[in-house]
């Protein structure tokens, strides 16, 4: 009797752990984790800015563009975001921004085509869309 309870919970913990693994792995191979699913405050605002027509061009190694990234957090994948350093030399630029007259980073433009370059805040760009991050 005492043998039969331990298999049987061998065999459920077996299970346990094949279904908790098999649940990861869809996961990983989906590229999702458990706390991408969790909404930030300043999607709604992002996603907003995007609706709008607003693009932030920047490069990679600009700290500028990245204390803007920043501020968004996770938010940031809303944003339409052109990179302008060219991947295969960061001192060249891409042709989108050359056609953009980009000569800055960050430089923010919007569907008016007016233009604002360096870090904005993000009541300067409410301001500007009627965008609303509060």
């Amino acid at each position: 009797m005492f043998n039969k309870v331990i298999i049987i919970s061998v065999w459920v913990a077996i299970g346990i752990a094949i279904i908790w693994i098999a649940g990861f792995v869809i996961m990983k191979k989906n590229n999702e984790s458990p706390i991408a699913n969790i909404s930030s405050p300043l999607d709604s605002f992002a996603q907003c800015l995007s609706d709008k027509n607003v693009k932030m061009y920047g490069a990679d190694w600009c700290s500028h563009c990245q204390n803007q990234k920043k501020l968004f957090g996770t938010s940031f994948k809303f944003i339409n975001y052109i990179e302008c350093a060219d991947p295969s030399n960061s001192r060249k630029q891409m042709q989108a921004c050359t056609d953009a007259d980009i000569s800055g980073y960050p430089t923010w433009i919007f569907s008016d085509n007016q233009r604002i370059e360096g870090e904005v805040t993000f009541d300067r760009l409410a301001e500007k869309t009627g965008c609303r991050y509060k």
